[in-house]
């Protein structure tokens, strides 16, 4: 797997042991451009697996940049992988919920890339929008499989949905964090 772009673009990271299911390569350019420059933002990856994705935005300027991830055979290959990052970027080894119920940042990105069999997505995302993790105006990201794209509602809260990309048999689905503090 290689990073497509920033000041990290070509190189290559290591996939860790376990089940991953890594961000194609198209979908990650086609996000990271529809996202648009991301300097300065700080961006948290859950369930991030090898972090490619969070090193991705790294490399593209955000900061800091946290990522999630419960599996601990994961952690030393993604402690390798971030470990030429020269930006902020810190690895949780945390179950995701419980990180998001307690976290204290806000985040202008959101990313979640939950396993595909992961049962309550829906249930993460209401978490997300309910904990105030965004900053206003902030985005909210889930990729998920398209055969569950009927069950998604407009908003969560003050959660807009205002976008959705297909990608073969993914989905990227992208909420905004409307008003301050929740407010409209």
């Amino acid at each position: 797997m290689r990073i497509t772009g920033g000041i990290y673009r070509g190189r290559r990271i290591t996939c860790p042991p376990g089940i991953i299911r890594p961000a194609m390569e198209r979908m990650r350019e086609s996000l990271f451009s529809i996202l648009g420059d991301i300097s300065g933002v700080p961006f948290l990856d859950l369930f991030s697996g090898s972090g490619l994705v969070g090193i991705e935005a790294a490399s593209r300027g955000a900061e800091p940049v946290h990522l999630v991830e419960l599996d601990r055979n994961k952690r030393e290959t993604i402690l390798k992988n971030i470990s030429f990052v020269e930006s902020t970027i810190r690895l949780y080894s945390n179950d995701v919920v419980k990180f998001i119920r307690s976290a204290k940042g806000e985040y202008g990105i959101v990313y979640a890339d939950p396993p595909f069999n992961y049962p309550d997505k829906i249930g993460l995302a209401d978490l997300v929008a309910k904990r105030n993790l965004l900053l206003p105006q902030g985005l909210f990201i889930i990729h998920y499989p398209a055969e569950e794209q009927k069950l998604w509602p407009e908003s969560f809260d003050s959660l807009v949905f205002i976008d959705e990309r297909k990608y073969g048999r993914s989905l990227l689905r992208f909420y905004r964090q409307e008003g301050e503090n929740g407010d409209s």
